[in-house]
């Protein structure tokens, strides 16, 4: 008895010591990505042709944010750094942030690597890049520019820390997977704190993949996975953003990309309503996720 009473004391109190360091770290502690030796081998893949455009890192289990309950929605957003690239954006989200609006407003700035010149790809007008969001503006509803609480505001629509020139396919085919699950726990009434990093060499001008990482406060959905931002057709500079036709990029969809492009996904995104739509925005350089 006396041990069995021993052991409910540790467990308890270990209990406590746990409590006490959730309550104890702060959102602001998550640790910054770009410093980690992760980031660093990210740097150094290269994508190859035919192979699948997403690799999943450390067992889908996040590495640099840590899963704390909070009760107020914010988006950390990174300053842009000295040649004017968005950089991590980490996002402490509720149901609160789901949105969706029938019309957005024009976007104007222009990430850097921004060359929208349409090319020609098996026969058709192909538009290379369009304006990634790093936090999707359908998860960043009633935050302000700054990532602060804002009751009624829209989506973070143009706001150059949270912009970068991500491919139409990585965009609308890749990144599409992973904001599905952030929005489909949302929906579940679930905190999510999700952090998207651009992973740029040296000094390109546009990221050659993205580092994104999302948990649960619950721990029922996490992933850690590095989306490549390649185009199928077309071969990039990563230094300037500038494109050329390349037959021999074959880039296939991710098998599970129709599993979230559902009617849940277009009830929180108006960008692909019709062909007409999608190529307007495009000729106005608008398009976006």
């Amino acid at each position: 008895m006396k041990i069995s009473v021993k052991l409910g004391i540790i467990t308890l109190a270990s209990s406590a010591l746990l409590i006490t360091s959730l309550k104890a770290v702060k959102a602001d502690d998550a640790q910054n990505p770009e410093q980690t030796a992760t980031y660093q081998s990210l740097q150094k893949k290269q994508y190859q042709p035919g192979s699948q455009a997403y690799d999943v890192l450390n067992k889908d289990n996040p590495e640099t944010i840590q899963k704390i309950n909070y009760d107020t929605s914010k988006i950390n957003f990174s300053n842009l750094d000295h040649l004017n690239r968005a950089r991590t954006a980490t996002a402490y989200l509720t149901k609160d942030n789901l949105g969706h609006s029938d019309g957005r407003a024009p976007q104007v700035f222009k990430p850097t690597g921004w060359y929208n010149q349409p090319k020609k790809v098996n026969g058709k007008k192909v538009f290379p890049v369009n304006r990634g969001h790093l936090i999707a503006y359908s998860c960043s509803f009633n935050l302000n520019n700054d990532g602060q609480p804002d009751p009624g505001q829209k989506g973070s629509i143009d706001n150059p820390k949270n912009l970068f020139t991500q491919t139409a396919f990585s965009n609308q085919k890749v990144m599409t997977i992973n904001e599905q699950m952030v929005r489909n726990a949302l929906e579940k009434n679930k905190k999510v704190i999700y952090q998207v990093t651009p992973v740029y060499v040296g000094d390109d001008l546009m990221a050659q993949g993205l580092w994104v990482q999302a948990a649960s406060t619950d721990g029922s959905m996490h992933f850690d996975r590095y989306l490549y931002n390649v185009q199928p057709g077309l071969n990039f500079d990563y230094a300037t953003g500038r494109s050329n036709v390349d037959p021999s990029t074959q880039v296939p969809t991710p098998i599970n990309y129709e599993n979230y492009h559902s009617k849940t996904y277009k009830k929180f995104n108006t960008g692909y309503q019709s062909h007409k739509h999608h190529r307007a925005f495009h000729i106005k350089g608008h398009y976006h996720l």
